[in-house]
């Protein structure tokens, strides 16, 4: 049986090494906390903007404030900075946490072109972090929709995708 990795690398075509590739540069210290806040938030007015209703219905009940909010401070956080998210909530469980939402296929690749534009839109972010950061998102979204294939199976799944990096000191 494959495990919720591999079967995220054969959906989202992205190799788990090159996933984690994030975590061989400290992008918190190299783009800084702003950087995070403006890719959050254009991500988020694209989501919510979104000419699908299917996907923007995803997002109904939730504020964008919120959602912005939760996303850079995940994103600070699996990305070397201080544990802003794990503070404030705890743990990410990421399959856990996206467990009421129909994370498919489809859903996944909606948000992933909303992600490419939105980093495309951010010029602080360099050419090189855009592409790990894409390959840790692509790979992490396929991984959210095995994850949505365990819904009606009542069993935990370690996330290395929502681990602790050490704080930036």
């Amino acid at each position: 049986m494959q495990s919720l990795q591999q079967k995220a690398s054969e959906w989202s075509g992205v190799s788990t090494s090159d996933a984690f590739a994030i975590d061989e540069t400290n992008l918190f210290e190299l783009l800084g906390l702003q950087t995070f806040v403006t890719l959050s938030t254009n991500f988020y007015n694209r989501v919510y903007d979104d000419d699908e209703e299917w996907f923007r219905s995803i997002f109904a009940n939730s504020k964008k404030e919120d959602a912005i909010q939760n996303q850079y401070e995940f994103f600070v956080q699996r990305m070397g900075g201080p544990p802003l998210y794990s503070q404030r909530k705890g743990h990410p469980a990421l399959i856990g946490r996206h467990r009421p939402f129909p994370v498919t296929h489809r859903a996944a690749e909606r948000w992933l072109h909303h992600m490419q534009q939105a980093l495309d839109s951010v010029p602080e972010i360099d050419a090189d972090s855009k592409i790990k950061m894409m390959n840790f998102f692509r790979h992490t979204a396929f991984f959210l929709v095995t994850g949505d294939e365990l819904k009606n199976q009542n069993q935990g799944v370690p996330c290395k995708h929502g681990a602790n990096k050490p704080a930036a000191v």
